[in-house]
């Protein structure tokens, strides 16, 4: 059956198209996702909501080329979102770690002696920071200040901003460990 015909098929909702498409594609296509990124079950559960979303739109798809070129696209950028998605997570995860610190910090109780304790420790990890990394830092995390308002302020570049915070959050992860949060 050629690319053309079973397009046509898959739009009337033929079961046997999709059959079909999925027995010649399935495999190739998650060996091409599994060498992105080298999780096998990652590749498959791609590969399969790519599939799934095929069939779920089969009377709206137009495939401008070949039929191998639109899966490989779909799975490609599926796995990009995917990417996005894991990018996010941490970043989610950062914020509410560093939404829980700037509260201690405020709301600090002088009875709390492990918070305090680790906010001794976070500050003598700040006070280790370049000067100019140091006082981006404590403007974004603790003073709450946009990165905009932090390049105005400073007179320097957002991208300059970005990349005092990347240097600051960087040298916090990797001594971390001191801090046991």
């Amino acid at each position: 059956m050629d690319e053309q015909e079973l397009v046509g098929k898959l739009k009337q909702g033929e079961i046997q198209a999709y059959e079909y498409l999925f027995d010649q594609y399935y495999d190739w296509l998650c060996n091409y996702i599994f060498q992105l990124s080298g999780d096998r079950n990652l590749s498959k559960d791609i590969v399969q909501d790519v599939m799934v979303k095929i069939w779920e739109k089969k009377k709206q798809i137009t495939i401008k080329g070949s039929l191998k070129g639109y899966l490989f696209k779909s799975c490609h950028n599926q796995f990009l979102q995917q990417l996005r998605k894991q990018k996010k997570q941490p970043d989610l995860l950062d914020k509410i770690r560093w939404d829980t610190i700037y509260e201690s910090y405020f709301e600090q109780k002088e009875d709390d002696t492990y918070l305090n304790s680790t906010l001794v420790k976070l500050e003598e990890l700040i006070d280790k920071l370049p000067p100019k990394c140091k006082e981006i830092f404590i403007m974004n995390k603790l003073e709450r200040r946009k990165y905009r308002e932090i390049a105005q302020d400073m007179g320097i570049s957002i991208k300059t901003v970005e990349n005092q915070m990347s240097k600051a959050l960087r040298i916090i992860r990797e001594n971390a460990s001191i801090l046991m949060f």
